[in-house]
């Protein structure tokens, strides 16, 4: 892979490190109105009179205000943080041109197929996985931050599709409709972060299991098998047992194309660097190999439907081919919000209730998906990307999707690696890549028919191959054997129900998250005065552990003794953990022993002296805060200079 990479590198201009900064338009100056006063008596001015010069001056800052407000909001850094398309387009080149041609031909060329083979994934009509193959490539040249990730439909979407829509169309289209509206109301309302919460053993334990699902499932298009369940315990039983019926022409050209993608797929990591001073053989023939094996699917799948046409004109087929796949574009129309069913009329309520967690989970994990391909690529090529404008534009691509008849889609990391590899420079790669969607679905639809399942099914296979990761449960038991909870608990779940899964490895995460806040670490130092340093934040959840630990040392002991609370740690609290502060002080105080506090955080030491605690003594440093409280204790003098509490506070509560 990263022979490939080189290679690719070497035959693209190297594209700019950053975005040229946009130009704004200097601020306008406000002009200052001058006070009028009555000029009877300079001494003593009478009531403040506004002048007709006056009123003039505060109407010019008025309108420079207001121009100042509209200028922010219509100026070029604004346009072009929300249309990114602005900020390369002035720039866009020849050569930018030729390369985004060469990289949105080579995603074409690998989106075709595999949009076919997730459509089976998903449990729906084959055009559907084209259908939803093209919107996001047009609508990610004008709003996306990434030159690399291409949208479009994935084996884990699919998977999740196939979960919640019953294998009926109409209920795929409404949830990419609903997908995307609160996708976008997420990226308008900045709600990224909530992505945050979802950990990185969650996401390899769900991507893991998805693998084996997805891989699992295809086994009886390899093999020709019918009649087998899609829940995936009873797949793997009803497989078991139906081996014996094994179509042999399917189950051998399924190993074919196997082997094809996997021998091309090793040619492509393995090819050199290519280097300006080769031989030009050289590097046409490299080029040639590379661009063979990055089309892999395209000419595996070409391969399989050539051998099925071959067989079909000699009057035997020994392939279940894919069929009939609807002809043309598909129909610009509204998203469906009822379908009529055999058994009557579904309305859109009861259409939202069936489609029940799929809300949820699809829309996050769509976002968690692109946004984690984006971030992955921008640090791989030295770009930013904008993650609430990811949002936005993985939001409103669902949203048009739907009334195309789109399932929800997302960022693709396969095809982004081959548009990266295959040396984009921009996202208008994507144009290309969604015209020859376009082309194939006007034109080719005809010669889908003769595409064998089982070469699909190998299509998907390997692509769904590099999904498990065999490291990371080596990798947690040496770093943090803890995080193999969430992990496990994920991976194992997700093969009764994903959104089962996903929800228990997320608690588990959030309970050792909550745990962490309620238990903070706190070292304890023992002596004539007692030193409690925490080492962590301090939130309603800690107070009671703390209060015991001082308790417990401090005072409930033969002979109480002060105590130092060092809390440089410390950034914010809240009135619940004031109240457990005011409570300490007052045990304190009724023990005779001094608690005093050392390195409070401003916001924090302004929060403690509103509540206005009684005894409450705080020091800039925990050697002052232990010279003062050895003092007390007649053990050495003290000398209380500058730093005296009282002055400090004034000085605090003034400013």
């Amino acid at each position: 892979m990263a022979a490939t990479t080189e290679s690719a590198a070497a035959l693209r201009p190297a594209p700019p490190r950053s975005r040229a900064r946009p130009f704004s338009s200097p601020s306008p100056q406000v002009p200052a109105a001058r006070p009028a006063t009555t000029p009877s008596d300079p001494e003593h001015p009478g009531p403040l009179l506004l002048m007709p010069s006056s009123l003039k001056g505060l109407g010019q800052a008025w309108l420079s205000s207001s121009s100042m407000a509209l200028s922010a909001c219509c100026s070029v850094s604004a346009w072009q943080k929300r249309l990114p398309v602005l900020a390369w387009l002035p720039r866009y080149s020849l050569q930018w041109l030729k390369m985004d041609f060469i990289a949105g031909l080579s995603v074409g060329l690998t989106v075709i197929p595999q949009a076919l083979a997730y459509a089976e994934v998903a449990g729906l009509p084959p055009q559907y996985g084209l259908y939803s193959a093209f919107t996001g490539c047009f609508v990610y040249v004008f709003l996306g931050t990434s030159r690399d990730v291409t949208l479009g439909p994935t084996a884990i979407m699919s998977l999740l599709v196939s979960f919640y829509t019953f294998h009926e169309p109409a209920y795929a289209v409404l949830l990419t409709f609903l997908s995307g509206c609160i996708q976008l109301a997420m990226g308008l309302l900045h709600l990224g972060f909530l992505l945050d919460f979802i950990s990185c053993p969650v996401i390899k334990g769900f991507t893991s299991a998805a693998a084996i699902i997805i891989g699992f499932g295809q086994i009886k298009n390899l093999l020709g098998l019918h009649n087998i369940p899609r829940q995936f315990f009873l797949q793997v039983y009803h497989t078991f047992l139906s081996v014996g019926e094994t179509r042999l022409g399917d189950a051998i050209l399924g190993l074919v194309c196997m082997v094809l993608l996997l021998v091309l797929k090793l040619m492509r990591d393995r090819i050199p660097p290519v280097h300006p001073e080769m031989p030009l053989c050289v590097r046409l023939s490299c080029g040639l190999v590379w661009t063979t094996a990055t089309a892999r699917n395209a000419l595996v799948v070409s391969f399989a439907a050539l051998v099925a046409y071959s067989f079909e004109v000699t009057g035997y087929q020994p392939f279940i081919l894919t069929g009939e796949i609807a002809k043309g574009l598909p129909p610009v129309r509204v998203p469906p919000f009822s379908v009529t069913m055999a058994n009557g009329t579904v309305s859109f309520t009861r259409m939202v209730q069936d489609l029940g967690a799929g809300l949820a989970v699809v829309p996050l994990i769509g976002l968690l998906e692109s946004i984690a391909v984006a971030k992955a690529f921008a640090s791989q090529n030295d770009y930013h990307v904008d993650a609430n404008q990811e949002l936005l534009a993985i939001g409103l691509t669902n949203m048009l999707g739907s009334f195309v008849s789109s399932y929800p889609i997302t960022g693709s990391f396969g095809r982004t690696a081959v548009n990266a590899q295959s040396g984009v420079c921009t996202p208008a790669g994507g144009l290309v890549t969604g015209a020859l969607v376009l082309l194939s679905l006007d034109y080719l639809t005809s010669l889908f028919y003769y595409i064998p399942k089982a070469a699909l099914a190998a299509v998907i296979i390997m692509a769904v191959v590099p999904l498990f990761d065999t490291k990371i449960f080596g990798m947690l038991w040496r770093v943090k054997r803890l995080d193999l909870l969430p992990l496990c608990a994920t991976f194992l779940l997700c093969f009764w129900e994903v959104q089962y899964g996903i929800l228990a490895g997320t608690l588990v995460s959030t309970l050792f998250l909550l745990h962490f806040v309620a238990r903070p670490k706190t070292q304890v130092s023992e002596g004539p005065v007692l030193i409690l340093q925490l080492a962590s934040g301090l939130h309603f959840p800690a107070i009671e552990t703390l209060r015991d630990i001082v308790l417990s040392r401090a005072l409930e002991v033969t002979s109480p003794r002060p105590a130092v609370l060092e809390c440089s740690h410390v950034c914010s609290i809240d009135y619940t953990v004031v109240l457990g502060l005011a409570g300490l002080l007052e045990d304190f105080r009724k023990q005779g022993v001094s608690l005093v506090f050392s390195g409070l955080q401003a916001p924090v030491l302004h929060t403690l002296l509103a509540a206005d605690l009684k005894g409450f003594q705080n020091f800039p440093t925990l050697e002052k805060a232990e010279q003062y409280v050895r003092q007390e204790l007649g053990m050495e003098p003290y000398n209380v200079c500058e730093d005296s509490v009282p002055e400090h506070k004034v000085t605090l509560l003034t400013a």
